[in-house]
């Protein structure tokens, strides 16, 4: 089955794909037992031992060196480890046995292996929580998709990202944390990996409303037992949305599939049914079951404590744990570097120094540039760049623009945009920038008009005033065009003037000019941009003076000397590469050897052939690069190392790094590489180098390295790891704090406090050499580059400000600085701080070869529900299946668990290539966020686990106890509130000339007009194109009636008080069949006609109205007549037990010997059948009294009388329409102009033509119309007023309804047609229900209807609330029109039957003389639906008979009058209360909901909820292309939770028209849900959230 959902070969998935957690049950037909595979092939588990600390390759030169650091309270923090600690006991040591060794040798040989930010123990960890996972078994239920979707794109489609994974990924760790940092597993053998357990791992799940199991073993092990069981053993768990009584008739839909007491069907799935009569079916529920089970999880331990959402909804605060680690150090002291010592011959700026070696040794080179081959394309000298310089200085100032208005002055910014395998043409502009004072602002190459991220830059340049662009030939050649060949402006970008700075395009300066050299001072150099976590870029400035100390800093700390070799792999236009491959080398006369990114791609090891070629003594390179090398290393025989005095690691702050580093030592230390040649190294766009780790010659002193509890790093708490915790991060210092500056850390929020010893701090720096604002942003500046750290006393360290640099870390023994993790990668979740890249870690320590890419995976938080969230988003492979991946997805989720203890609310797989990226290649991670949150991210699999991890839902309410009759009851205050009464104008008090009051029966009345004004027109029935169809006077209509009763008696030969069935399309027939019926004496029964097009789903509903309303025979037209026996009719049903049935287009031609009379007003006068939104038939019998009273009270509140003329476009078949359509114009004389709502689908136009071109003053509709015109006719507004279409004579047109007042619908209406001459205050709505089938109706007098704004969140607690309009979680409620006459209500506690105050939500109940007299059911036993007719008060006015309405609402006094001059009440219907959920102890309305998730996303087009076993169930019907489906699971999920605080269970993505619509508009979401359960929906997508 193509589009299964639920059973999609799920008995045969679940083997494979939950097999790795639990052990399988028997299955159902008794096979045997399957053994869920060990991952340890060869039998049973070897114990293993682990290396005692992370990321040292080789056990095998573990020195005994140690040194323990300790502070305050003599407490060790630290160990620095160099090789094996020594202290511990003897059997933690990795014996060095050939096992060992060959593991090594093992991973070393298999080259395509990711070791960068790889981690042995970090892998070896994770491994054992999930084993640890495989024994707590843990079922997911997989989330189920049509085929459609599965097969996505064709393989060829896919470019994969080239073959080593990760090469892409330049941007690796930089300051958006944009690639990501990785530890991997692979080629290691299973048998290394620790089974011992995790201790601690605190699994939390909270269902949303499953009660809390204290997490004792007993009821663990039986959820899980349950969880596999199948259905069919136990019934399903009660359900919260029973909805039937045993003895109403239960309809599958308006035209489900017939049985009056049989299992109800839906199409061909045959339900079971559970204890209390609730259908399930059992192939959904098993994975609903699975679903439920799996949340029956022990939750987090409770909180006590709550902070008050501004309403008694409180929402649980985390708790501090009282266990938690908490500082215990002394407070830090500042940390000095050394003094910067001035050298004599030191520049006094860069263009001197340039100016310097320009002129005295212009043969030295300054760089050489490499093709993509690895040969040299390219050496400049430095008499090249200086001569070259200075012609791109004078041609910036002298040949842009005109002599006395120049283009750009000195002091002006000019972006540079340079290709990266250019750095010599960027050098030069760079270069001449300076010597002509305007300033540089480099930035990537934009390669489309719409680059990620490429619209924030452009914000940057616009804000920098840039109007010039410098660029190379080649570039201004690769850049998009316009077909003039004009450069587009870039989205977001200023206009620029692009100018190419190649030496043919530049004219030589003058003699006599020359470039003005000063000494530096405090103008700003150069602006480096920064991307900030949200995707904005800013513009860090840095000084002339910043710039010289900056490198004169680096000279003295790297020990650079002139005439140095350096090879350098960075982007030179930014950060580390920047700062020594153009600046420093400069200051130095150094050569630089620059390898650009595309030969790194083509050849991994040019960096290090390069080393060797030219025997550098420096290189610059990142962790990535190391890790290249090492894949591609190949044992190449050439290689010699040793003139590498410093291998500069620009991205050694990152804590996974050091794998990489030691990795590579591991290999290249035969290929004469030193220890102490890795200098890792900390930098920030704001601070420039933070520390950098010194060159030493001596190579006993190996470098420092922590070894810290992830755990305690949450807390921000440095705590040496206790050994049997799997979960730790190993850092690397970074060095030593940079000459002449000072270090100290500060709590990362809140006043800058410096921390203590043992704490976690964002690193601040005070020095020369730093920038110094955020170019135009003041306030931003402030906040980064003034901030005065200050001790606990709160006295300020220093007088001179410092920068953060946002580095999290520590300052260690000896001055060693440590970083954990960037400020921008932080998340605080609950109150712990867990950072992007240590989640990314463990992410690819869960063997994701096989099934995503490495490099390619994005982590970010979103804030839902007043706390952030963590969300993986990961780039998939195309040969990957859905199990897998799946598989993968729910490991990844249980090994964070495990080792951060944190929930991922969200893990999304992305087919390949589709991730924003950015320049450099790595994921562009604020635009993938934005795309995630706007639901165009289109993931190709998706895993929610809000159960698991919103921990601070409300507390589910306690119903409180209602007043009883013991509160005192005076006059009519209940316990301080005013009673919620209110009534119509009394009917007995009216005086009218009301002829017709004189008669108690409705056929009399025809009768007396008949014989009265007999030409007087009742009826007129419009066609399709707005002419008259047919019509009627009185006269017609009593003869034609007189006809049909004599073919009832005589044709049918029917008794006084037989039922017969009328089954017309809405028209003048039903009328006439109508009265001939009551004129034989006959009870008729008015059903809507099959569908021509649809027998097999409307004919059913037809055959049961006639069976469950006992009718002796049917009458039709002769054209339906044949319908029904029909070929396609006996498909659907049984024809020949139809009753008699009777053709009405062939009448007799004489009159009936005497028209009956009803012996008495209280006998039945006609049967109300309908099917309720929840899938209840239920028919009312309306007596003769109780018709009268209905007709009298529409005509004195509508004002009617034969001289009007109304409009109706409704279905006549039940409710208020039926009335309308049939009785109340012979009741009231007025004449009505008929349209049937079906005719509205061919010309959206004609109920509005109609009403213009008769002037009608009152209309009547349905809200299907009112969105039909709305629809259709939104764009022809301007076409229908030159028709000459005018609605301003119309003063009430009312919506007939059985529901809350549509507000949106009725206002864009109204909107709408206001051009039209719509006045907006003739909109509003009535209201019916089945005991009365109208209680409210607008009417012609009396106020407007009014609206109010109700607190949702007081709605649940069943309290009324008002605020603004426009206030958070407000909900407009409108006034359902005015109280008829005659009609009183009251507002009931549903469950006490006691009367509430006005400020309560309760059942609404009505008195009145037109309420119908009863259920009509097969059985005759009405004793169940008894109390719904006549009802009384428990305490108060306990003598008075109400019916029950069934729906909730309120009322208001308003300030307003009513027509006698009394204070108006307004009566609020809120909703249904059998449609009501009770979710958490509180009630929601299905509509709210609904109406919160329409809104999340353009392409949801329509919602329906429902409850399954206490999960919530969202439907959602998608306007948009399938691969659009998964982007709404998360949205959906996160908008329910903002603004319900509910958690979806199960999202459902279905195609438009899936959601059942009944006639009137009405969803009906009890079909949808037996339609979901039997498996019938065809869904898109089925996503089952943890």
């Amino acid at each position: 089955l193509a589009g299964d959902i639920t059973q999609k070969g799920y008995e045969k998935k679940r083997s494979k794909l939950i097999g790795a957690y639990l052990p399988q049950p028997p299955t159902a037909n008794g096979a045997a037992v399957v053994r869920c595979r060990l991952q340890h092939s060869e039998g049973a588990p070897r114990r293993t031992f682990r290396s005692a600390h992370i990321g040292v390759c080789d056990v095998r030169e573990a020195a005994a060196r140690e040194r323990v650091a300790s502070t305050a309270g003599n407490r060790p923090l630290f160990y620095f480890r160099f090789g094996v600690d020594q202290a511990l006991p003897q059997e933690r040591r990795a014996p060095v046995t050939p096992s060992s060794a060959s593991r090594y040798h093992r991973r070393r040989s298999s080259g395509s292996r990711d070791e960068r930010y790889r981690s042995d123990v970090h892998t070896e960890a994770v491994q054992a929580a999930l084993a640890k996972h495989k024994e707590r078994k843990m079922a997911v239920p997989m989330p189920s998709k049509r085929r459609s979707l599965v097969v996505q794109t064709s393989m060829d489609a896919y470019t994969p990202p080239d073959t080593s994974s990760g090469s892409e990924d330049e941007g690796s760790v930089q300051g958006d944390s944009q690639g990501t940092p990785t530890s991997s597993q692979g080629s290691i053998n299973m048998e290394h990996w620790i089974s011992q357990a995790i201790h601690g791992s605190t699994t939390s799940t909270t269902s949303s409303s499953s009660t809390q199991s204290g997490g004792s073993g007993a009821a663990h092990r039986l959820a899980d037992v349950m969880a596999q069981t199948h259905i069919e053993n136990h019934s399903a768990p009660p359900d919260v949305t029973t909805y039937t009584s045993e003895h109403s008739i239960q309809v599958e839909r308006p035209q489900g599939s017939t049985g009056s007491r049989t299992a109800p069907k839906y199409g061909n799935a045959e339900l079971m049914e559970t204890g209390d009569g609730v259908p399930v079916s059992s192939r959904v529920s098993a994975k609903i079951q699975q679903l439920v089970n799996t949340l029956k999880r022990p939750k987090r331990p409770p909180l006590r404590e709550f902070f008050v959402d501004d309403f008694e909804e409180l929402l649980e605060v985390q708790q501090p744990d009282p266990n938690q680690p908490k500082p215990e150090g002394a407070q830090m002291l500042a940390m000095r570097g050394e003094q910067l010592g001035v050298v004599t011959n030191w520049p006094p700026s860069l263009e001197a120094a340039l100016q310097r070696w320009g002129t005295i040794s212009p043969k030295a080179p300054c760089l050489t540039t490499m093709d993509t081959n690895g040969k040299p394309l390219y050496i400049l000298t430095y008499g090249k760049l200086w001569t070259r310089s200075m012609k791109v200085a004078y041609s910036i100032l002298h040949k842009l623009g005109t002599k006395q208005e120049p283009m750009v002055r000195p002091g002006d910014r000019v972006a540079l945009v340079f290709p990266n395998n250019d750095p010599a043409a960027f050098m030069a502009a760079f270069y001449g920038c300076l010597l002509a004072e305007v300033v540089p602002v480099p930035i990537e190459v934009p390669l489309t008009r719409k680059d990620a991220g490429s619209q924030q830059i452009g914000f940057l340049l616009g804000s920098c005033g840039v109007t010039v662009a410098l660029t190379s030939d080649a570039c201004h050649k690769g850049l998009p065009k316009s077909p003039t060949g004009e450069i587009p402006q870039f989205k977001g970008w200023p206009k620029l003037l692009w100018f190419v700075t190649e030496s043919k395009h530049l004219s030589k300066p003058p003699r006599d000019w020359f470039p003005h050299i000063k000494d530096a001072n405090n103008d700003t150099a150069y602006i480096e941009y920064k991307t900030c976590k949200d995707g904005s870029v800013l513009g860090v400035t840095v000084t002339r003076t910043a710039l010289l100390t900056h490198c004169q800093a680096l000279t003295q700390a790297c020990g650079y000397t002139e005439a140095e070799t350096i090879v350098n792999v960075l982007d030179f236009k930014k950060d580390v590469g920047l700062w020594h491959g153009i600046l420093t080398s400069v200051m130095n006369m150094m050569h630089v050897i620059s390898i650009p990114y595309s030969l790194m791609k083509v050849n991994p090891l040019s960096w290090i052939q390069k080393v060797c070629q030219y025997k550098a003594k420096v290189a610059c390179v990142k962790s990535r690069d190391m890790h290249w090398a090492l894949v591609a290393h190949r044992d190449q025989r050439d290689i010699n190392l040793s003139s590498l005095r410093m291998l500069i690691v620009a991205d050694g702050a990152n804590p996974w790094s050091i794998s990489s580093c030691d990795a590579f030592l591991n290999v290249f230390q035969s290929k004469g590489l030193r220890q102490e040649v890795i200098c890792p190294c900390a930098s920030s766009p704001e601070a420039l180098t933070v520390a950098i780790r010194r060159p030493t010659d001596d190579s006993n002193q190996p470098p420092g390295r922590g070894v810290l509890s992830m755990h305690g790093l949450t807390y921000g708490v440095i705590r040496v790891d206790s050994e049997e915790k799997l979960s730790v991060l190993t850092v690397q210092d970074v060095g030593l704090v940079m000459p002449g500056a000072i270090m100290c850390s500060v709590k990362p929020d809140g006043v800058p406090q410096l921390c203590r010893t043992d704490e976690i701090g964002e690193l601040c720096v005070c020095a020369v050499a730093t920038g110094t604002s955020y170019y135009g942003l003041s306030g931003m500046t402030k906040n980064t580059f003034e901030v005065f750290p200050m001790t606990s006393s709160g006295a300020p360290i220093s007088e001179y400000p410092f920068i953060r640099t946002g580095l999290l870390g520590f300052v260690g023994p000896g001055g060693l600085v440590f970083v954990v993790g960037k400020m921008d990668g932080l998340m605080v979740v609950s109150g712990r701080r867990h950072n992007a890249d240590d989640i990314v870690a463990t992410a690819l320590a869960v063997e994701p070869m096989k099934f995503v890419y490495r490099g390619r995976i994005a982590v970010f938080s979103v804030t839902v529900l007043h706390d952030e969230r963590i969300v993986i988003v990961a780039e998939q492979r195309p040969d990957s299946t859905e199990e897998d991946s799946f598989q993968w997805m729910s490991r990844v989720l249980q090994a964070i668990d495990s080792i951060h203890q944190v929930g991922v609310y969200c893990l999304a797989l992305v087919p390949a290539n589709t991730l924003p990226k950015t320049p450099l290649g790595g994921i562009h991670l604020s635009e993938t966020k934005q795309l995630f949150l706007e639901g165009s991210l289109h993931p190709c699999n998706v895993l929610m686990c809000p159960h698991t991890c919103v921990t601070n839902l409300p507390k589910p309410r306690q119903k409180q106890p209602e007043i009883g009759p013991a509160s005192v009851m005076v006059g009519n205050l209940v316990s301080g509130k005013r009673i919620a009464q209110a009534s119509g104008r009394d009917l007995g008090q009216i005086e009218d000339n009301d002829q017709a009051r004189k008669f108690l029966f409705l056929s009399e009345v025809l009768q007396w007009r008949a014989q009265t004004t007999p030409d007087h027109v009742l009826y007129t029935l419009l066609n399709c194109r707005g002419a008259i169809a047919n019509s009627l006077t009185c006269v017609q209509l009593h003869k034609r009636a007189e006809k049909i009763a004599v073919m009832l008696m005589e044709r049918g030969h029917l008794q006084d008080g037989d039922h017969v069935a009328l089954v017309y399309p809405p028209g003048i027939d039903l009328i006439a069949a109508f009265y001939g019926c009551l004129y034989a004496g006959c009870v008729p029964i008015t059903v809507r006609p099959p569908h021509p097009q649809n027998i097999a789903t409307t004919l059913p509903t037809v055959k049961m109205i006639v069976e469950v309303s006992r009718s002796a025979c049917l009458m039709t037209t002769q054209l339906i007549c044949k319908l029904l026996r029909s070929r396609e009719a006996a498909a659907a049903v049984d024809v020949r037990t139809w009753p008699l049935i009777l053709d009405t287009d062939d009448l007799p031609k004489k009159r009936p010997a005497q028209i009956c009379k009803p012996c008495n007003p209280d006998t039945l006068a006609y049967l109300d059948f309908s099917v309720s939104t929840t899938g209840m038939l239920a028919g009312v019998k309306m007596s003769h009294a109780a018709t009268s009273a209905f007709c009298r009270s529409i005509k004195l509140q509508c004002e009617l009388y034969p001289s009007r003329e109304v409009a109706i476009c409704l279905d006549p078949y039940c409710g208020l329409g039926f009335v309308l359509w049939c009785l109340c114009s012979v009741y009231s004389g007025h004449q009505s102009i008929l349209i049937p709502p079906s005719e509205l689908e061919t010309n959206p136009a004609l109920w509005l033509l109609a009403v213009s071109q008769y002037k009608v003053r009152d209309t009547f509709c349905s809200y299907s119309v009112m969105e039909l015109c709305t629809k259709g006719l939104g764009s022809q507004t301007e076409s229908l007023k030159a028709r000459g279409l005018d609605l301003s004579r119309v003063r009430t047109c009312v919506v007939v309804a059985e529901e809350r007042p549509r507000i949106a619908l009725t206002q864009s209406f109204s909107k709408l047609f206001k051009d039209l001459g719509l006045h907006p205050r003739a909109v509003s709505t009535s209201f019916g229900c089945r005991v009365n089938l109208a209680i409210c109706l607008q009417g012609t007098s009396g106020p407007d209807p009014t609206t109010v704004y109700v607190d949702m969140r007081a709605l649940r607690h069943d309290r009324v609330r008002l605020v603004e309009r426009g206030s958070p979680h407000s909900l407009p409620l409108m006034e359902s029109g005015k109280i008829l006459p005659g009609v009183r209500i009251i507002i009931a506690n549903p469950e006490t039957k006691g009367p509430l105050g006005d400020s309560h939500l309760g059942e609404i109940w009505v008195h009145s003389a037109h309420n119908a007299s009863g259920y009509f059911t097969i059985y005759g036993d009405e004793s169940l639906q008894s109390d719904h007719f006549n009802s009384r008060l428990s305490f108060g006015d306990t003598q008075t008979i109400w019916a029950r309405t069934g729906y909730l609402g309120f009322l208001r006094r308003t300030e307003l009058t009513d027509a006698n001059g009394e204070r108006h009440d307004a009566l609020y219907v809120v909703g249904a209360l059998d449609e009501a959920m009770e979710l958490r102890g509180m009630r929601y309305h299905p509509i709210d909901i609904e109406t919160s998730v329409i809104r999340a996303h353009k392409s949801v087009t329509e919602c329906a909820v429902f409850t399954w076993t206490n999960l919530l169930v969202v439907v959602v019907e998608l306007d948009g292309s399938e691969q659009e489906a998964l982007d709404l699971v998360p949205l959906v999920t996160n908008v329910v939770l903002e603004e319900h605080y509910l958690i979806v269970g199960v999202v459902v993505v279905v195609d438009i028209g899936v959601i059942p619509i009944n006639s009137r508009g009405e969803k009906q979401r009890m079909h949808l849900r037996d339609g979901f359960l039997a498996d019938q929906l065809d869904p898109i997508y089925v996503a089952y959230n943890m």
